[in-house]
């Protein structure tokens, strides 16, 4: 490999391709990055989760983040008509992370990695990378056209390794035809941002989940104003509109969660129209190239967990294969290996996010949420019971803040407790995240 070509392309300027850059750069490993500078003004991933502060101030930039966010003390669940109300404090995830996140303006946000990647010395170039894919050893493989190779400035004997940080555009899946498996939900989000909507219920800077009559709905304070957003089937979507501002707007104004607190507010945005939810490539490597961020897969909005996913993707690929040095570019086998860990730590952090993401939509954290309420309450030796709500609450806490997301016995601490720590409340069904409206009141479990 020319000692003047990049050692690693990326494909793609948002929060993947910049943080892998920005780390990439602090190792002094030359890379380059095609930024198609195509970006819309409002994006999903405005709520971060205490997990990628570590990131953060890996890139030195926390202090940055701070000045232009909303500090994030926790996250709320309500559930409508009188349902209960779960509060989760980032105050139970100390010890392991820390103790807040932040509410960032994504456009905003995404500038400062791209700026503190260049600060730290990657490279940029302002061209839509072009793809050629192929075949290399009976396996798909993908190359950069020869304009693109020039515009680079590599070498005709240059290898770089091509890093798909392109999104859900996923160029390489596209180009290469890649299998993938797609999720459970099919649904549709219509957000804006607002001025004077109410956000009174809780703690300044707690995002609001709620459980609405059809569909969820977010609420996510950012400085001077307040990210709302609904989502909902496809299907019923229909019903509210025939436009994103009426669907927005008449749903604001049916659910009651929302049309007492919306009374004052206006809109000071563009209706944004978000779709595409569960996704996952089937591989995310192959001879030369590497996925990454939402590129490999994009987990449900839920629980906030894109763009943390998509940093910690990017940290990850770091550690996996770049902490060993660039010369295992050049190592075949040891450079397979390493793709081959990065790729199952992947895969896994998306299998337990939607797995957690599950027990939101389906009811059952409501249900785990009341039955730990009854045993607190009830009399026990040494206060036994108040102690296991509390362990259940920090486990519960810290799965949904990114830092036990994948904890085994965490996950197995959430289905013993859906299982046979639930007598005496509502069937889940009551809290679940449905499709339609609900007309008629659901059964109680006894």
């Amino acid at each position: 490999m020319s000692e003047t070509s990049p050692k690693v392309v990326i494909v793609g300027a948002g929060p993947a391709g910049c943080t892998l850059a920005g780390l990439l750069a602090k190792r002094g490993i030359s890379c380059l990055v095609f930024d198609d500078d195509k970006r819309p003004d409002l994006l999903v991933g405005e709520s971060l989760i205490p997990g990628v502060v570590p990131v953060f101030r890996q890139l030195g930039i926390e202090d940055r983040v701070a000045a232009m966010a909303t500090r994030k003390p926790g996250a709320s669940f309500f559930v409508t008509d009188g349902g209960p109300r779960l509060h989760f404090s980032f105050k139970n995830v100390e010890g392991h992370l820390p103790t807040y996140a932040y509410n960032t303006p994504r456009p905003e946000f995404d500038n400062l990695l791209r700026t503190r990647a260049e600060e730290l010395g990657a490279k940029f170039v302002h061209a839509r990378a072009e793809l050629e894919p192929g075949i290399e050893n009976d396996e798909p493989t993908i190359r950069l056209s020869p304009r693109s190779r020039e515009i680079a400035g590599l070498s005709e004997d240059a290898k770089p390794l091509l890093v798909d940080c392109s999104g859900r555009s996923r160029a390489f899946a596209r180009a290469m035809n890649l299998p993938s498996e797609k999720g459970e939900r099919d649904d549709i989000a219509y957000f804006a941002h607002f001025e004077d909507f109410d956000h009174d219920e809780v703690e300044p800077g707690q995002v609001i989940i709620s459980v609405l009559r059809a569909g969820w709905s977010w609420r996510i304070p950012l400085p001077g104003r307040l990210s709302v957003g609904i989502v909902v089937s496809k299907e019923h979507a229909k019903t509210l509109g025939s436009t994103a501002e009426e669907r927005l707007e008449n749903a604001i104004r049916q659910e009651p969660l929302l049309a007492d607190k919306a009374k004052r507010a206006r809109r000071i945005t563009p209706v944004m129209t978000y779709s595409n939810y569960q996704l996952l490539a089937d591989r995310g490597h192959g001879p030369g190239w590497v996925l990454c961020g939402d590129a490999f897969g994009f987990v449900d909005p839920m629980l906030s967990p894109g763009l943390f996913m998509s940093l910690v993707g990017a940290q990850q690929l770091d550690s996996c294969i770049f902490a060993h040095g660039v010369d295992i570019l050049n190592q075949p086998e040891k450079l397979t290996h390493a793709l081959n860990k990065y790729s199952a730590r992947i895969i896994d952090w998306h299998r337990s996010w939607q797995e957690l993401v599950r027990y939101f939509y389906d009811g059952r954290i409501f249900r785990i949420h009341l039955a730990g309420k009854n045993l607190a309450m009830k009399p026990s030796p040494f206060n036994l019971a108040s102690r296991m709500e509390r362990h259940s609450t920090r486990h519960i806490a810290s799965m949904a803040s990114g830092g036990w997301t994948r904890s085994k016995y965490s996950r197995s601490l959430m289905k013993m407790l859906s299982r046979y720590l639930v007598w005496d409340v509502p069937a889940a069904e009551n809290f679940a995240v449905r499709t339609t409206v609900q007309m008629e009141p659901l059964a109680k479990a006894a």
